[in-house]
């Protein structure tokens, strides 16, 4: 009996990345809580508040576990793409999926803090500046940013080639 020689290895590139947004947290939680504040001056008073700071104190936490932080990885298996401080809600781009992926500069208007979806897109982004965006064969288009877009694509473009 006859075994066959182990393939060789190749190297793989994988690009893993987090990008994080705790200023927007701040001010968002901030935000929500001087609306409440603001109500206390009604009629009502601080008495009648039990309500509203419950519903901001799970609207702040639901935003710390979900909406954070970005966490992707891109290579031989495509794209992944974790939220929060639990890695949920999740989507993965196999590689098979992405027609092109290139280096976008993202503007601040267009900046969606979190998940943004929609028929024809998702925008996974925390902040301006370069990001990641995936054509995919579908024809949707995915934007997510990360800390090095242009490793990203070098990364995809590399799994790609082998």
């Amino acid at each position: 009996m006859t075994t066959d020689p182990a393939p060789a290895t190749l190297p793989r590139t994988v690009y893993t990345g987090r990008t994080t947004n705790w200023p927007m947290v701040a001010a968002t939680s901030a935000g929500a809580v001087l609306l409440v504040a603001m109500g206390a001056t009604g009629e009502g008073g601080w008495s009648g508040l039990g309500l509203p700071l419950t519903l901001v104190a799970i609207g702040v936490l639901a935003e710390v576990i979900t909406g954070s932080s970005i966490r992707a990885s891109a290579g031989p298996n495509g794209v992944d793409v974790r939220w929060g401080i639990l890695g949920w809600p999740r989507c993965t781009y196999r590689l098979d999926q992405i027609a092109t992926a290139e280096v976008v500069d993202v503007p601040w208007t267009r900046v969606s803090y979190g998940l943004w979806w929609t028929p024809r897109r998702t925008n996974c982004t925390v902040r301006s500046g370069p990001a990641l965006r995936l054509v995919l064969t579908s024809g949707r288009i995915a934007t997510v940013t990360v800390p090095d877009p242009a490793l990203a694509v070098r990364s995809i473009d590399a799994a790609r080639s082998t």
